[in-house]
């Protein structure tokens, strides 16, 4: 049965340079690159390419010694042209010099009449070996699913409310048929659950989408991340295991079925105050953004952030996007000092809390050009309530993060950590006057449980 669920705790970050819907071409970069830091959990990296090997888009480049079935691959074709390593020999990049055309390697293909009838595991073996497994992830930990694992349902949010967050209907226009097959596919392993924005306009393809329960969410960011709706619907606890897709993934699924091949093209919002025309582009996962941003942002010291401001990527202008995005962000740096900053009366600066000088619940719709200046140092955990207030989950994150600080397992249990990853308390970062890591603090407790 569907449900419609009305939230009114979080906070809507209005910044100026969300994307225009309209696309724009864009040359192929010449490098692409996959990234291990990008799969969360990976126990230990294993190429299955070296450096000067010839691959296809779908071809293996490497795999989690701890799950070899669950192949990482090509999103084009080209020459492995760098094995980028860091401390430790820890593979940082694999580089693909790309060809000016994509070749595909090829996966058995089905029609759409052939795809109630794929068993399960026939299903589980296209997708790993294709590499649009990883698009599923698991939680509790926020990790790439394991095929063994039976989930108790799987989750998409339809919709994102992270600042700037690109229209999912948009990127997914033209892909009605591969979304649909996707959902048939993910119904093979569990319930499906297709939540939309019930405030806002949904593609047909999310609004009736068939094989799936679709509910309705509304009320300020973080409403759009699936972990809240995940904790409204059918809440984790202890030894519970959720499955979740965003719906990109989800069309990537069903083309896979359909089309036979590991098609990673993508549309991407280049979005951010620092952006002449923010609007959409054509390119494949793991673009280099050279060329994205030639010429398409202002001069300056810039933050380029592969996804949102929240929970995105710090990377330079030769950097590539991130697996898991559909977004490039650009607003100005904030290296600087400014005497008396959070003192002085201002109209241009955005605050949850109502201090003085920061006059911003005055006009909650004003747009603002915000840059990465924290305005302070990390300081002594003070407890003001203000967590809760944007935390829309029966939990009580202040007190979760002192638990995982003090390392007390069974504390964290208590509090909710099988509930959330660190999108879902990424808003308590931006609203912190300590000014502490707040993800990086969460991950932390994240991998304790997991290793215990």
């Amino acid at each position: 049965m569907s449900e419609t669920i009305k939230l009114k705790k979080g906070f809507d970050i209005n910044l100026a340079g969300k994307a225009e819907k309209k696309i724009a071409d864009l040359p192929l970069p010449e490098t692409f690159a996959i990234k291990p830091t990008d799969f969360v959990g990976i126990v230990q990296t294993k190429l299955n390419v070296k450096e000067g090997d010839t691959v296809k888009a779908g071809s293996p480049l490497m795999h989690d010694k701890a799950f070899e079935d669950i192949l990482y691959t090509s999103p084009v074709s080209g020459e492995v042209a760098e094995v980028v390593r860091g401390a430790k020999r820890k593979i940082l990049e694999i580089r693909i010099l790309a060809d000016k055309e994509v070749s595909y390697e090829k996966f058995t293909q089905y029609s759409e009449s052939d795809i109630a009838g794929i068993s399960k595991e026939d299903a589980v073996s296209q997708m790993s070996k294709s590499g649009v497994w990883p698009n599923i992830l698991q939680r509790p930990y926020g990790t790439v699913a394991n095929p063994a694992d039976t989930p108790k349902a799987i989750f998409v949010s339809a919709f994102d409310t992270h600042p700037l967050a690109p229209d999912m209907g948009f990127i997914l226009s033209g892909q009605e048929k591969y979304f649909q097959t996707g959902i048939d596919i993910l119904s093979k392993f569990a319930s499906v659950h297709v939540n939309i924005d019930g405030s806002g306009d949904n593609a047909d393809m999310f609004k009736n989408a068939k094989n799936a329960t679709v509910n309705n969410f509304s009320g300020p960011h973080p409403a759009g991340n699936v972990g809240v709706q995940i904790h409204h619907l059918s809440p984790m606890n202890k030894g519970e295991v959720a499955w979740t897709v965003h719906p990109y993934g989800v069309a990537q699924i069903g083309k896979v079925f359909l089309e036979g091949k590991y098609d990673a093209s993508k549309l991407v919002a280049l979005a951010g105050s620092e952006v002449k025309t923010p609007q959409y582009y054509k390119t494949f996962t793991g673009a280099a953004i050279n060329k994205l941003v030639d010429g398409t942002v202002n001069d300056g010291n810039l933050r380029f952030i592969s996804g949102n401001v929240l929970t995105g990527e710090h990377i330079n202008s030769n950097g590539y996007l991130g697996f898991y995005h559909n977004q490039l962000t650009v607003i100005p740096e904030g290296d600087y000092y400014e005497m008396f900053g959070w003192i002085l009366p201002t109209t241009k600066k955005l605050s949850f809390h109502r201090a003085f000088g920061l006059l911003s619940f005055l006009n909650p719709n004003k747009e603002y050009k915000l840059d990465t200046n924290t305005r302070g140092q990390e300081r002594a955990f003070v407890q003001t309530g203000t967590f809760e207030k944007v935390t829309p989950m029966d939990i009580l994150p202040t007190y979760l993060l002192k638990a995982i600080m003090a390392e007390d397992y069974d504390d964290m249990e208590g509090l909710g950590i099988y509930e959330v990853i660190e999108e879902d308390l990424a808003l308590c970062e931006f609203v912190d006057v300590s000014k502490h890591d707040v993800q990086a603090i969460l991950r932390e407790g994240l991998t304790l449980i997991k290793n215990s």
